[in-house]
């Protein structure tokens, strides 16, 4: 049974197609027939989340399983229980996938070196994303009207994703894909949040109008209030001027251009209200697709029809 540890390694042609077979699954039966299985999937969750965690609980039932969701305040994990040791008892247990959010790097990989079950990666630290990354690759797919997924159908649209790329997992996971489908991609961010060695296959600027200028899509990433501590930031104030997806700023995108954000959202600083609610955003679908395409992925990761 094959982990999803990264971007790198997914298939996103045979995961867009079943992404999309249960949209329209779903479409049809909101609430389809499931044959429950007797077994489960653990939910390993260091980090808070809402929208990855949720995808993936709904995913598991739609599959038949039961989520075993775990979390650092309710686990072993408290006493010094170590990752590893934690996998080696979700194994023993009989789980048939681990989901796991940490926020180290690389410790998804670490996971699976002593799992004999599926890993599926739901974010590490500042390394990957890589079912974030894929719905929003198969948001873009559906919008631009399911071209062949095999072919590089993104060639000659140009995406900006602004905000914290130094720390963005979702930006690295969506370079991959979305290069790999022939987008060009630019990643823009203040000089202090840009990543310490150059990001292959990408333009990096800190001019927001640069990057936003002629984009077909434009992708505005959560900014983590905690870099201001840091002193990363000089001020709220200075970064909503100089890099907020608003309204002046989307006009130097094509007319057509859509927006997009991988949530959780700050009204008021990395997006402004109109552009996060307007005609233009596919905000929302990107929360609606993360059911398919999580219940896609696990679906693979089982080596389930």
């Amino acid at each position: 049974m094959p982990h999803v540890l990264s971007a790198t390694d997914m298939p996103a042609a045979e995961l867009l197609r079943r992404a999309e077979a249960w949209r329209q699954r779903l479409t049809e039966n909101a609430t389809p027939p499931i044959q429950p299985k007797a077994a489960l999937v653990a939910l390993l969750f260091y980090e808070p989340s809402t929208r990855t965690r949720a995808a993936f609980e709904q995913a598991c039932v739609l599959l038949g399983y039961h989520p075993l969701v775990i979390t650092v305040e309710a686990s072993s994990i408290v006493k010094g229980e170590s990752l590893q040791d934690t996998v080696r008892t979700l194994n023993a247990q009989g789980v048939r996938a681990i989901v796991i959010r940490h926020p180290h790097s690389g410790a998804p990989q670490l996971a699976a070196q002593v799992s004999h079950t599926p890993i599926l990666n739901a974010g590490d630290g500042a390394h990957e994303h890589p079912t974030q990354a894929l719905l929003d690759l198969y948001t873009l797919w559906l919008h631009y009207g399911k071209p062949d997924p095999t072919t590089q159908w993104l060639s000659g649209r140009k995406m900006a994703i602004v905000g914290d790329i130094r720390h963005s997992r979702v930006a690295r996971s969506n370079l991959t894909l979305l290069t790999r489908a022939g987008a060009e991609v630019w990643l823009c961010a203040p000089p202090t949040l840009q990543p310490d060695a150059p990001l292959q296959n990408a333009h990096l600027t800190s001019d927001a109008s640069e990057a936003v200028r002629d984009a077909d899509v434009v992708m505005a990433l959560r900014l983590q209030t905690e870099r201001m501590a840091q002193g990363l930031l000089p001020s709220l104030n200075a970064y909503r001027r100089d890099y907020q997806l608003n309204t002046p700023r989307l006009q130097l995108a094509k007319p057509d251009c859509v927006v997009m954000h991988p949530g959780p959202i700050q009204r008021g600083v990395e997006i402004a209200d109109e552009v996060a609610d307007g005609a233009r955003s596919l905000i929302l679908t990107q929360v609606q697709n993360g059911v398919y395409v999580r219940a896609a992925v696990l679906e693979y990761a089982l080596e389930e029809k």
